[in-house]
């Protein structure tokens, strides 16, 4: 099997090419410095900086010798990402557009809510997006590429020191909500989340990691299969497959009913938290009888609804529920015994609300 080493020479044999040492393991790294005649445990130095001290430059890194440092710069290249525009919102919300090493941008969000000393970063995992659900801004875009786990990883790193700055507080949560459909982007997610969570890397919580999917029923399994310790999120919206099918495409290959087995399979085998994520749209999927077909996809195991206030975007038909509709709906959940929480949208005035990332000036 070919090493991140051996991939990069295979394809890169120009003297002018730098290694982007991210893309390298530790043993990797170590035989690099046995290479360069430097002992091993300068390594484990360069591993720490890149992933605990969430360093992007070599110069940064203080404890190695300046000769090392600049042999280190002549060799590889750290391809962080680099803030573009920052729009800040009149409720508090933060959004964060970046670009990436080959010029394509992607959007965070920073959500904060200090009476409760909760500050989270909704992250992206894909340039634009292919699932093209109707009522996404993110969805009218085409799928560049996806990011990878250190594009994910800079993001909380450089919007967490913006927490750190505005609020004097760090980050608490993480939600993988942004731009893209983080299953399709399933290897970066999961090496984002390890980069997160491991001690070899910033050693937060998995508890304050919610991955958010649309609905893609054999990575909701994969996810149970690798003992994921993270929540877990599904992008509901509509209680039916008729309305499901006709606001999110990917509905036809993954119905309700296969949806509802995969979820199942991932409660029993991880125990983990699941949330139906459920945008009212006016008279649409706000009625009783929408909220008593949610209810049928309420009883299988324990799930938390979060009702989500619309926020328009161009070229969609769509306009937000009644506030009296999503009362009358919440409270027929709760009458069921049902969880459920009802989110006003943060950001609505930069376009950082839920659905509105597109890069949009």
């Amino acid at each position: 099997m070919e090493s991140g080493c051996d991939k990069f020479y295979l394809c890169h044999m120009s003297e002018n090419f730098k290694l982007d040492i991210r893309k390298l393991s530790l043993d990797e790294i170590r035989t690099f410095m046995s290479d360069m005649g430097e002992p091993s445990f300068r390594a484990k130095q360069i591993y720490e900086w890149l992933w605990q001290k969430s360093a992007h430059s070599f110069e940064e890194m203080t404890n190695l010798s300046k000769s090392l440092r600049q042999s280190l710069d002549e060799k590889f290249v750290i391809l962080a990402i680099r803030i573009d525009k920052i729009q800040k919102s009149s409720d508090g919300t933060i959004k964060s557009r970046f670009t990436l090493h080959d010029g394509h941008k992607i959007e965070s969000v920073l959500i904060p809510v200090p009476d409760d000393d909760r500050f989270t970063v909704c992250v992206s995992t894909q340039v634009g997006c292919s699932l093209t659900c109707k009522f996404c801004a993110t969805g009218q875009m085409k799928r560049l590429r996806n990011l990878d786990g250190a594009e994910i990883y800079d993001q909380f790193v450089l919007v967490n020191k913006q927490c750190m700055e505005t609020y004097g507080h760090p980050l608490t949560n993480v939600v993988y909500m942004g731009m893209g459909e983080p299953l399709l982007a399933y290897s970066s997610t999961m090496e984002s989340i390890a980069l997160l969570t491991e001690p070899y890397g910033l050693n937060i919580s998995p508890r304050r990691i919610t991955v958010s999917t649309a609905g893609i029923a054999k990575m909701i399994k994969k996810l149970a299969d690798d003992d994921v310790k993270f929540n877990l999120a599904l992008s509901l919206h509509a209680a039916d497959d008729v309305k499901r099918n006709e606001i999110m495409p990917i509905n036809e290959q993954n119905n309700l009913e296969i949806l509802m087995e995969s979820l199942d399979y991932f409660y029993k085998k991880t125990g983990n938290k699941i949330s139906y994520e459920y945008i009212a749209f006016n008279n649409f999927n706000d009625s009783i009888e929408d909220a008593k077909n949610l209810v049928k996809l309420c009883k299988s195991f324990p799930v938390k609804v979060n009702i989500i206030e619309y926020n328009p975007i161009d070229g969609s038909e769509y306009i937000k529920a009644d506030e009296d509709k999503i009362n009358l709906f919440s409270r027929h959940l709760r009458n069921q015994d049902i969880m459920v929480t009802v989110r006003r949208s943060r950001g609505k005035d930069i376009d950082a609300a839920c659905g509105q990332l597109a890069n949009k000036e």
